[in-house]
């Protein structure tokens, strides 16, 4: 049963044109190309990123956090209570005010001290500026290196200025070694990611987040496997071009450079749209639905590989969106905030006294990625 299902799975008429199979894609005559057991070099490559960016955050983040003066706030731990700890646990982190009122009667307390008691409980599973601030600096550095990398792969293919060209002869394209380590240090990169999930700065779009991750790295393997890999090396260079400069004006803006930051973020948005909302559905994913059919009728991996990219442009929408709330609030009003973040709250008796207002200024969850990107 193994048999017949691992046949199906790998039946040629799922993820290649007609008249083409895999026995077509064997090395041969000085073409190598492309192999499912190359995806597994993924796994150690995203390992030693992990370790790469353990130390990149302990040894040049930290003391440069240290340098630059940035700070974690105090925070006031609350009260020991038993029973207010497991309702946040196991019920609401944040509580109705029907429960505000009936824990009320069952602790004696006011109805300000409890919310004082869930904001101050909040807050101590949120993470610190510095680790904002670090995790930033990472990727920062990350993407700037590897879109580098990815700049001198493709500054001199034909296909990256005219798009006609990524099809020419698919799928019968020699794999280049710049292709082979651009893929495996962005497949490592982002299996980093969902492996350091659980211990990275929680945001609102948390679930978003995952599904990028998942999205991508979905796509990225299916487009090796088969060989889409001239239009997934353009993929991953234009959705690094913007995170570069996204996790630039957080750096800068915990750093507490609030003008350059923000006019970081008006390059980055610039950026983003262009990239992402304009080049990204009206170039690349025409060049993917509508190019191939010039040469092989439509197919199972056909449809598959520009889901996965329709995919990808929906994430993108609702990030553009977030940002260009943001934006709006740049140009109009103070920029109070990330609409991503989930934000350290006043605690105190005076601040509750007063109006509600939003913390202060802090980038730490702009980004477009997929990430993404």
């Amino acid at each position: 049963m193994l048999q017949t299902v691992n046949d199906w799975l790998w039946w040629d008429r799922l993820w290649l044109p007609e008249n083409v199979s895999w026995s077509d894609l064997e090395d041969s005559g000085g073409r190598v190309y492309a192999k499912v057991t190359h995806l597994y070099a993924t796994l150690p490559c995203a390992l030693c990123l992990l370790l790469v960016r353990f130390a990149f955050e302990r040894f040049v983040a930290t003391p440069l956090a240290d340098v630059w003066g940035i700070r974690d706030r105090i925070r006031l731990r609350p009260e020991a209570n038993p029973l207010l700890e497991n309702y946040f646990c196991q019920k609401a982190r944040a509580p109705s005010q029907a429960d505000v009122r009936t824990l009320c009667k069952k602790t004696s307390w006011t109805e300000r001290k409890m919310q004082v008691w869930f904001r101050r409980r909040r807050n101590q599973d949120r993470a610190g500026l510095r680790k904002r601030f670090s995790e930033a600096s990472w990727r920062c550095v990350f993407y700037f290196f590897v879109f580098l990398y990815g700049i001198g792969a493709l500054h001199d293919k034909p296909w990256v200025y005219n798009l006609k060209e990524v099809w020419s002869g698919f799928p019968k394209q020699s794999m280049l070694p710049s292709q082979y380590w651009y893929y495996t240090v962005e497949l490592g990169f982002y299996v980093s990611l969902l492996f350091s999930l659980s211990f990275d700065v929680k945001r609102k779009d948390f679930k978003e987040q995952v599904i990028h991750h998942t999205a991508t790295l979905t796509l990225l393997s299916f487009s090796w496997i088969s060989n889409y890999i001239r239009v997934g090396t353009i993929v991953m260079a234009i959705h690094d071009c913007s995170d570069i400069v996204l996790e630039a004006a957080k750096v800068l803006n915990y750093a507490k450079w609030h003008k350059t930051s923000n006019s970081m973020f008006v390059v980055f948005v610039a950026t983003f749209l262009l990239t992402r909302l304009v080049y990204f559905p009206f170039w690349v994913i025409h060049c993917t639905w509508v190019y191939p059919l010039d040469d092989f009728p439509p197919f199972f991996g056909y449809y598959f590989f520009n889901v996965m990219l329709t995919v990808l442009l929906g994430l993108h929408i609702y990030w553009a969106f977030l940002i260009l709330k943001m934006f709006y609030k740049l140009l109009f009003s103070k920029l109070d905030g990330d609409d991503r973040s989930d934000e350290e709250e006043d605690d105190t008796d005076s601040q509750m006294e007063q109006k509600p207002t939003s913390s202060h200024v802090n980038g730490s969850g702009l980004r477009g990625r997929a990430n993404g990107h």
